[in-house]
C-alpha cells in the first residue's frame, strides 16, 4: 500500500438513522466509500453478487465505485460515515488492497463515530435516498465545507477515521499486483496519465516486454486487460466529474482522451449501466 502520508480521507457524512422497512435503494455506485454500524435489527446488502446480512455488533465497508443495492423489511438502526479518498493521481487503496466487507465491532467503535458527529454535526444526512446525497451540489459542497472546519476538528476528524479504517486495513489483503513491481510501476503511471490517451505499446515498454507479453502478464495480475482497466479508471473519473462539475458530456470525454463522444457513451453504458446522459440526469 502507498505511504500513510499519501492517504487522504474527506469526510462526506456521518449521523446515525433510524429506518421502517424503507431503506432499499438499488443499484448505487458512488465516487466514495460507506462504512455502516448497525445499532438495532437487520438489513441486506447486495454486492458483487453477494448478499451480506448488516446485523449489529459488526462493521461494514463498502469501496467506492462498486454497484450495490440495499434491501430492508423490518426496523432497523444504523451508524453511516460516507468517506472520499482524495488520489491527486496516486493508486487508490482499493486497488491496492482487498478489504473486508464484515468485521467486528467494538464498543470503542460506537463511542468514536458518536464522537466524529459530535464534532461534525451539520454533517448528517438530510435525505437518505442516495440521489438526495449523491450528486453534484452535495458532494462538491461536502467536500469544499471539510476545508473550512477548524483545524482542530479536521485533525480529531481525520484521527478517527483512520482509526476506524485501519480496523478493515488489518484484515486486508494485498491484491496480487504488488507480487510484480513492473504492474505496479504501469497502475502508477495509467492513474498520473488517466487525462491521456494511454497505448499498449508504451506501457509494456515501461516494463521492458513484448505488446503480447505485458498484456498476459497485466491479465493474469487483475484478471482484465489493460485496455479494459484504464477505460475503468477513465469512466470512474467521468463519474465524479459529472457530479461535481458543471461541464458538457463531450468536454468530459475528450478531456479524457476518448477518441469520440459515442464510444465514450458506449463504454461508460458498459461500465455503469447507463449513458453518462441518464447518470447525470439522476442527480439533477
Amino acid at each position: 500500500m502507498e505511504k500513510q502520508e499519501e492517504l487522504k480521507l474527506i469526510l462526506l457524512n456521518v449521523g446515525f438513522a433510524e429506518h421502517h422497512a424503507d431503506w432499499n435503494w438499488e443499484k448505487i455506485s458512488s465516487p466514495f466509500f460507506r462504512i455502516y454500524l448497525i445499532a438495532k435489527g437487520q438489513a441486506t446488502v447486495i454486492l458483487n453478487n453477494i448478499e451480506y446480512l448488516l446485523l449489529p455488533g459488526k462493521l461494514y465497508l463498502i469501496p467506492p465505485y462498486t454497484t450495490h443495492t440495499d434491501r430492508n423489511d423490518c426496523y432497523f438502526s444504523i451508524f453511516y460515515i460516507h468517506i472520499f479518498e482524495d488520489l491527486r493521481n496516486n493508486i487508490s487503496m482499493f486497488d491496492q488492497m482487498l478489504f473486508p466487507v464484515q468485521i467486528n465491532a467494538s464498543y470503542l467503535d460506537e463511542l468514536l463515530i458518536k464522537r466524529l458527529h459530535e464534532i461534525n454535526p451539520l454533517s448528517n444526512l438530510k435525505k437518505y435516498d442516495p440521489s438526495s446525497y449523491d450528486n453534484p451540489i452535495n458532494l462538491m459542497q461536502s467536500i469544499v465545507e471539510n476545508t473550512h472546519v477548524p483545524i482542530s476538528t479536521q485533525i480529531e476528524t481525520n484521527g478517527i477515521l483512520f482509526q476506524l479504517f485501519s480496523k478493515f486495513l488489518l484484515l486486508a489483503q494485498q491484491r496480487d499486483i504488488n507480487k510484480d513491481t513492473r504492474i505496479l510501476k504501469v497502475l502508477h503511471y495509467i492513474y498520473k496519465n488517466i487525462d491521456s490517451k494511454i497505448s499498449i505499446k508504451e506501457l509494456s515498454a515501461l516494463c521492458y516486454m513484448s505488446d503480447d507479453h505485458f498484456i498476459r502478464l497485466f491479465k493474469k495480475e487483475l484478471k482484465t486487460t489493460p485496455i479494459n482497466y484504464i477505460n475503468k479508471k477513465k469512466i470512474e473519473k467521468a463519474q465524479l466529474m459529472l457530479l461535481i462539475k458543471n461541464i458538457a458530456i463531450k468536454d468530459i470525454a475528450y478531456s479524457l482522451s476518448f477518441e469520440n463522444v459515442s464510444y465514450f457513451n458506449r463504454i461508460f453504458k458498459l461500465t455503469i449501466g447507463k449513458t453518462p446522459k441518464e447518470y447525470k440526469s439522476e442527480y439533477k
